[in-house]
C-alpha cells in the first residue's frame, strides 16, 4: 500500500497530512496514541474506576501493540509532518448476525489526537478505510459507535453510515450500547 499525501489547503494549520499502512515500528506509538485519545474522549462520561479497568485490562500497551502484529487487522497511520497524529483499524473478522455472508470489513477504530480535530485527519483516515474496502470488494463497511456519542455518530452519518443494529460493549463493570452502522461500499 502507498503513501497518501494530502495538501494542506483542508488545513487551517498550514500542514501536510500523510496516511500510511503502519508496520511493526509503528506499534508502540499507536499504543500510546490509542489510550490517550480513548482517554481524552470518554473519561469524563465514565466512573474512574470504569476507565482504569477498561484501561488495564482490554486497552493495555502490550494488548494493543499485539493488534498492529495481527494479520487479520490492516492499521492505517496519520502524520502531520513528523507527528502521529490519528490511525484507523480496520478487520476483517465475523460479520455481526444481521449482515449475514455479506463482503464486509469493519473499521473497528479511528482517532484523532484531540488537538487535531476538525482539521480532517478522520476524514482522511475514513476516505482511506473506504478506498482499502472497495479494493478488497467488499459490499460493506461497518463499525461500531457508542450510542451516546453524537460527535462521532454525526461524522460517520455524513459518510453514508446508517444504524443497522446494536450491541453491548462493556467498559470496565458499566455494559454500554454501541450503535451498529454500515455504508454500502
Amino acid at each position: 500500500m502507498g503513501v497518501l499525501y494530502f495538501t494542506n489547503e483542508l488545513l487551517a494549520c498550514g500542514m501536510d497530512i500523510t496516511i500510511q499502512q503502519a508496520t511493526g515500528a509503528d506499534a508502540e506509538n499507536i499504543a500510546v496514541l490509542s489510550r490517550q485519545t480513548f482517554y481524552d474522549t470518554f473519561a469524563a462520561f465514565n466512573s474512574q474506576a470504569d476507565m482504569d479497568k477498561f484501561m488495564n485490562e482490554s486497552f493495555s500497551m502490550q494488548a494493543l501493540a499485539d493488534e498492529v502484529s495481527d494479520d487479520q487487522n490492516i492499521f492505517l497511520v496519520a502524520f502531520m509532518d513528523d507527528d502521529l497524529v490519528g490511525y484507523a483499524k480496520l478487520t476483517e473478522s465475523k460479520n455481526p448476525p444481521e449482515l449475514g455472508t455479506a463482503a464486509s470489513i469493519e473499521i473497528g477504530r479511528i482517532y484523532a489526537a484531540k488537538k487535531t480535530i476538525g482539521l480532517g485527519v478522520g476524514k482522511m483516515l475514513m476516505q482511506k478505510c473506504i478506498q482499502i474496502a472497495s479494493e478488497k470488494n467488499k459490499q460493506l463497511i461497518w463499525l461500531g459507535v457508542w450510542e451516546h456519542n453524537e460527535r462521532a455518530k454525526t461524522f460517520y452519518t455524513k459518510f453514508g453510515f446508517e444504524k443497522f443494529g446494536e450491541h453491548d460493549f462493556i467498559l470496565g463493570n458499566d455494559v454500554q450500547t454501541d450503535w451498529l452502522m454500515k455504508k454500502p461500499v
